[in-house]
Order: C-alpha cells, then structure tokens, then sequence
C-alpha cells in the first residue's frame, strides 16, 4: 500500500515514515499543501495523511481539492480538538482524522482500518450507470436525465457507496462506518438524514433507481428492470 504523507514537522514527518515504513507502506513524504494536493494527483497513492497545519493551505482545503478529482482514502492529522474543526475536515472529504499528540500505534491501527475498506472501482474514471444515474467517482460527480446534481461530499459518499452496492441492504452501522468513519460518536439517526436529502436531489421516476428504506435495518439501492436485467 503506498501513502503519502503531508507534514510540514520535518521531525514528525520522519518518525511517521519510519513507522509507516517499518509496518510495511510505501511511504512518500511533502511538507506543502500544494506539493501534496500534485503528488496526491498523480493517482499513485492508496492512503493520504494529511496534517491540518501546512504553511501554505489550510488542510481542508487541501482535503477538498483532492476529493474534487480522486477518492483515495484520506486521514487528517489535527491538533485541534474542537467539534466544529473534526466536522470541517470530515466534511471535506476526510475519511478519518487522529488528535495531535498521538501514539504511532494508534495511527497504525487507524491506517491498518482504512486499508481494509474496499476500494471505490478499478478504473474510477468511468462512471458507474444506473439506469437514468450516472457517477463520476474521480471528477465526484452525479448525472441525472442529463443534468448535473448537486451534492455535498458526504451525500456524494453515501451515494457511491449505495452504489456500489447495488441490491445489498447496508445497515446503519454498515454506512456509518464506510462514510463517517468509525471514530464518529453521533446517532445513526444521520444516516436517515442524508437519505432524506439524497432523495430529494435526486429522480425516482421510471427509470430511476430506488433508495429504499429496509424498516429496522438500513437501505437498499435498488435498480430499474431494464438496468438490473
């Protein structure tokens, strides 16, 4: 697995490869925002740790530009422990963060979680077709009956990963965990929220596929016959 690391501490930055390093991961260091959002672009990553703090831009920014063209998984380093901030940067794609100071065995485990997740598609260039949908995981972009829908980056979340999962029922916990992340402490009674919001935005004609609401379970994304057929 190869990760890219944003750090501007060169000291931090240095015990991080080394630990990466030791644990099996490529490791690719850049202490700017602007060198890490290029790097990140090159495609070559699995991972990005992405320190809050960078000289140059704000870590949220730096999260946001990415996310605008690739979902690799990406895990934000902060030394700021206030709510409002952990929401900034999840809401800005990040798929997990880690409070400063931290113990290089809690990031390990926190890396080890997102490796295991299941990668978005092979080639995320090409968009997935769903009946009258189509998703643009790379450029993070939804297309219904020819016009573009405008979500935020936790409901273009929760869609692809409805997605990609076409016909499987994903319980609560199921999405928590892939789109907030297992570190979130709030209810799951958001995940019904962003549904709401989801269906909303976006058609459910004939056609169109169905989010439907498995009642004491989750959600199913289910498919128009002729695109399941």
């Amino acid at each position: 697995m190869r990760v890219l690391l944003v750090e501007d501490d060169p000291q931090l930055a240095r015990v991080l490869a080394l630990e990466l390093g030791h644990a099996g991961f490529a490791v690719h260091t850049e202490a700017t925002g602007r060198g890490g959002v290029a790097e990140a672009l090159t495609g070559q990553y699995d991972l990005v740790i992405l320190d809050l703090n960078l000289p140059d831009m704000d870590g949220v920014d730096v999260c946001r530009a990415i996310r605008a063209v690739t979902d690799v998984r990406v895990l934000m380093l902060t030394a700021r422990d206030a709510v409002e901030d952990r929401v900034r940067g999840l809401d800005a794609g990040a798929d997990d963060y880690v409070v400063k100071p931290f113990a290089a065995q809690e990031l390990l485990a926190r890396v080890r979680a997102l490796a295991r997740r299941p990668g978005t598609l092979a080639h995320p260039d090409q968009p997935l077709v769903l009946g009258s949908w189509q998703i643009f995981p790379l450029r993070r972009e939804v297309v219904a009956h020819g016009e573009v829908r405008s979500l935020t980056p936790r409901e273009f979340d929760l869609l692809l990963y409805l997605a990609q999962n076409p016909g499987i029922t994903l319980t609560r916990d199921m999405i928590l965990d892939r789109v907030w992340g297992w570190s979130y402490g709030g209810g799951s009674n958001v995940v019904d929220v962003y549904i709401g919001y989801l269906r909303q935005k976006l058609p459910s004609g004939p056609g169109d596929p169905q989010i439907v609401t498995v009642r004491g379970v989750g959600f199913v994304l289910k498919l128009p016959p002729e695109a399941s057929g």
